[in-house]
Parts: C-alpha cells; structure tokens; sequence
C-alpha cells in the first residue's frame, strides 16, 4: 500500500498563495471530467431557477425576512417560522451548491491539461454572477420583494445559464479559430431569433413582476401594467420565435445545411411547442402554482436550446490533445 506523500512547508505555503495552481501542478482530468464539471454548473444554473420559483409560488419569498442572516437573530430558519422560512432557507443554501459546482467547473479547466484560459475565465464568469446575484437576491428580501429586483434576480440567472452553456460547449471544442458552417444570412437569422428570444425572456418576467403570484401572502408592490394585456405580448413574442425557427429550419434544409445545425433546431422547436402548450394551459386554468414552476423551468431550457442552435452554427477543429470535435458532439452530450 503507497504511503501518503509528505507535504512540505513550501507546498503549504504554495497550496495557500495559489491553491488553483498548486491543485492543477498535481492533478490532470480527462476531457470528459471537465465536460461533466460544466455540465453539472449548467445544471445546477437551472435547478436554482426552478427552486426559486418554488419559493415565490408557495409564497415563502419572505420566509426568511432579512438578509444575510435569516432573522436579525438567527443565521438559519427556526422551527417558528415553519414552512415558508424553511423554503427560503433552503433556497439560500442551494446557492452554495451552485457555488460548489461552478468552483469544480473552474478547479477542472484549470487543472486541464493543456492549460485553456478561455476555459478558466468562462468558470470564473459564472462566479462573480453567481456572487452578484446572491446579493442582489439579499436585496429583493430587503426591499419587500419589489417586482424590478424580482426580475433583475431571473435575468441574472439567465446570464449565467448563458455562460455555463458556452463553458459546456467549449469543452468539447479546441482553442482554435471558429469556422461557420452556414452562410452569413442564416446567421443573422439566428441572431435575430436569439435577440427575439431575449426578448420574449423580458417581457416574462414583466408578466411575472404584473401577475397574482407576489411570492408572499402579505401585500407585495406589482407593476402598475395590465396583466392580460402583457401576457398576451408574451404570447405574440413567442409565436415570432416559434416562427423564426420553423423559418430557420426550413432555410437550413434548404441550402443542405450540416446535421448539427438541423438537430438543434428540430430541438429547439420540441421545446417551444412544449413550452407554449404549458403557456396556454396555465392561461386558461388561472395560473396554478406547478404550471407557473414548469413554465419557469421551460424558460431555462427554451433559453439553452435557442444558444445551442447558435453555438452549432461553427466548428473548431479537433484539438490535438484528443477532445472530441464538433463532428462527434452530439454523441458526447448524450453520454454527459
């Protein structure tokens, strides 16, 4: 049995000055642990999504009154408080386990071997928005869950999905320059499906910010705008972007685009037909709280689709270190 190496006093000193550096001198993950390290900050990017919306749903946005502690006498929930300070308690705690997947995402694209700064800064993006937004969560609390600072938390949340999502993706590409597998018109038509999309994202949570769902039983402020009015703009937006990409795909298999192009828009249109199904559903049944949870999800996942179809619009060659290339990511993701 080998016996443990001994640590010197310089190695102390050095895991202390640089712990990053001091980890990646010792260990080497193979392409498929990063890849897994990205995948699982995406993840954990929508899950928090979804138990942020369980917290406004069952009304538990206040649960824990005050920020950063979760009483002015206490750090956690007490058992006086019950359900709600439970909810958001636990809410606040999944944040460190967000935390704890984006620190592996950066630990193991540091550690790669070769090393891949764009791959690093993308980790250490992820970070400093998780931070922001963990403040920025301290303030919706403190301001009485205040529909802008309910909506800004959602769009930052977005951002960092849209970032993960790209860590993802470079994991399974080289460091060299990209090459567009499409013509210059099929990608501003993309581009303009993304920035619809963005758009749609917006006016959701100007839907949200306007509806019945406060996330608190007391009386919480809501934006001074006409909710069916608003929603039924939500709905416009949606059918632009489904018809966008019903436009998209049709042009692809029209000019005999590349397979990767055409699967992620055959996704992407699964996914917004399932998402506007959802929509109209909820609509009509006076919004109960597990549609209003599944539309939530459905918004991070049309998000990551419609990024999707814009990353598989180029290619990166295939690194020499042997990571898998564009022609073989498809099959990648599946096994991720």
């Amino acid at each position: 049995m080998d016996g443990v190496p001994n640590v010197t006093r310089a190695d102390a000193v050095a895991a202390v000055r640089n712990p990053l550096a001091f980890i990646a001198a010792r260990w080497t993950p193979t392409p498929r642990t990063v890849q897994r390290a990205a995948l699982t900050a995406l993840v954990m990017s929508v899950v928090i999504v979804v138990t942020g919306g369980a917290v406004r749903l069952t009304g538990s946005g206040l649960g824990c009154p005050t920020w950063p502690k979760c009483t002015d006498d206490s750090l956690t929930a007490t058992g006086e408080m019950g359900f709600h300070g439970a909810i958001e308690f636990g809410n606040r705690m999944l944040t460190y386990v967000l935390c704890a997947a984006v620190g592996w995402a950066i630990i193991a694209a540091r550690s790669q071997k070769p090393y891949r700064q764009s791959l690093t800064r993308l980790g250490w993006a992820q970070f400093w928005v998780v931070m922001s937004n963990a403040v920025l969560g301290g303030i919706v609390v403190l301001v009485g869950l205040n529909p802008y600072t309910v909506a800004a938390h959602f769009v930052a949340t977005s951002a960092l999905i849209a970032i993960a999502v790209v860590m993802w993706q470079r994991t399974r590409e080289g460091d060299t320059q990209a090459r567009p597998l499409v013509g210059k018109s099929v990608q501003q038509l993309v581009w303009v499906m993304v920035a619809a999309t963005v758009l749609l994202i917006l006016i959701g949570t100007v839907v949200t910010g306007a509806g019945p769902h406060a996330g608190d039983s007391s009386e919480v402020e809501r934006m001074p705008l006409d909710w069916e009015t608003v929603s039924k703009v939500h709905a416009v937006l949606a059918w632009i972007v489904v018809t966008l990409t019903f436009a998209l795909w049709f042009v692809l298999r029209a000019v005999d685009s590349p397979r990767l192009p055409l699967d992620r828009t055959r996704d992407l249109f699964v996914v917004l037909l399932a998402q506007g199904v959802i929509g109209y559903v909820q609509y009509f049944t006076d919004l109960p709280e597990l549609l209003v949870g599944l539309h939530m999800l459905g918004s991070a996942l049309v998000w990551i689709a419609v990024l999707r179809v814009l990353l598989a619009l180029r290619e990166r060659p295939e690194p020499a270190v042997g990571l898998p290339g564009p022609a073989t990511e498809a099959t990648v993701g599946s096994r991720a």
